[in-house]
């Protein structure tokens, strides 16, 4: 049986967690906020990057440009000191911001970290020691994605697997212990979502979010299973997929929409076909690049509206039918993870914002400015969460 990054219960040990759909079950979390907001229990200095942090074996890590470089830099979960640090490529800039993107992996003792150019590093979890190193872009004869190589790896047995784009290597497993390439998968560009181990139609499969359609993938060998096209303008499909009950949830920003995919097998064969849709400016959720999260039926999510402009609606739709149930309209853009009853929601004005789930509407528990402008999701671990600006990381008490 193939699985993907394991850790123990308590960490958050890859790119929006343990299953790697945003939500955690830690529990006995806070209901409401103390006066102040939430305790900071540690507040050290990071560096440039999008990247968030993960959580495993009480390590901190995350991505980022410091110094001329890009590193992979692991700090004390409990202390925020600073463990080691390793440097993986040369600083990454980019005029839609600088530093590296993807979220790092934590399997098998072993931290696997994606640079905004493309290069895959294996770092030695205890050490911080670099294992090996891999220019994917170019072992797979491929271009730079226009807005950075944005893939967080997923881990699967004995691959590590990201997006690279171009012909025949859309998407790409290589191997833990060497960095070689081992089987490729779809043409097309990269686009800047990352690859998310799911059972969709009974079997346990890769599904890809491209920068123009959506995959099923046999972790084996690469076989693909089925794909749905899904073109969006500058090949911003940023959004990961969502597993709802053996189907699959994309939504894309720009003004795109969003589409339940049915993805049925008939004697060996599968065959995706739309569920329902809601694509265009008046689509009911249009995720830029925040990843919806599936409870109980409802995905809870930012409906951005116009092409990567200022206006963002937090909502809630019914999965099964794609109707709108609550909309608090002008939220603002932000991010958000799902634990113990509750939507931890990080705002790109440095907020974090507690709100009850429920169907009913929303319901606002607390709110606290703790740390800088970010795009980045909380990482939530023993009653800890975790969040990085591009001056600082931050641990706040959550229980």
């Amino acid at each position: 049986m193939l699985i993907g990054c394991c850790s123990a219960q308590a960490d958050w040990p890859q790119f929006l967690g343990e299953d790697r759909n945003g939500t955690s079950q830690e529990t006995g979390l806070l209901d409401a906020f103390p006066a102040g907001g939430p305790e900071v229990v540690w507040r050290v200095p990071g560096g440039v990057g999008m990247s968030a942090v993960t959580i495993a074996d009480g390590l901190a890590i995350t991505t980022l440009n410091d110094s001329g470089k890009q590193w992979l830099v692991a700090f004390d979960a409990k202390t925020g000191e600073r463990a080691w640090q390793t440097g993986l490529a040369a600083e990454y800039k980019n005029g839609q911001g600088d530093g590296p993107r993807a979220t790092a992996a934590v399997s098998g003792g072993v931290v696997y970290a994606f640079t905004g150019d493309g290069v895959l590093c294996a770092v030695d979890q205890k050490t911080g020691e670099l294992i090996w190193r891999t220019d994917t872009v170019k072992q797979c004869r491929a271009s730079e994605s226009e807005y950075g190589m944005s893939s967080s790896p997923l881990v699967v047995g004995e691959s590590v697997i990201v997006h690279v784009g171009g012909s025949g290597t859309s998407v790409a497993a290589f191997g833990t212990s060497n960095g070689q390439l081992q089987w490729s998968a779809g043409s097309g560009p990269a686009g800047y979502s990352s690859p998310t181990l799911m059972t969709v139609a009974g079997k346990q499969q890769i599904v890809s979010m491209t920068g123009d359609k959506v995959l099923g993938i046999d972790p084996n060998d690469g076989a693909v299973l089925w794909t749905y096209d899904f073109p969006t303008p500058y090949a911003c499909n940023t959004a990961n997929p969502v597993s709802v009950d053996g189907d699959v949830f994309i939504s894309a920003g720009e003004n795109h929409g969003c589409v339940f995919i049915d993805v049925e097998q008939t004697g060996g064969k599968f065959e995706a076909k739309e569920h329902w849709a809601s694509v265009d400016s008046k689509s009911v959720m249009r995720n830029e690049w925040q990843t919806s999260v599936l409870i109980d039926g409802y995905l809870y999510g930012f409906d951005n509206v116009g092409a990567a402009g200022p206006t963002t609606h937090l909502t809630c739709i019914d999965a099964e039918t794609g109707e709108t149930v609550w909309r608090r309209t002008r939220f603002g853009k932000g991010n958000l993870v799902y634990a113990d009853g509750k939507l931890w929601i990080t705002t790109m004005d440095g907020e974090l914002v507690l709100v009850k789930v429920t169907p009913d509407g929303y319901q606002e528990l607390g709110r606290a400015k703790l740390f800088g402008r970010t795009r980045q999701s909380l990482s939530i671990a023993d009653g800890l969460g975790y969040i990085r600006d591009n001056q600082e990381v931050v641990c706040i008490k959550l229980r």
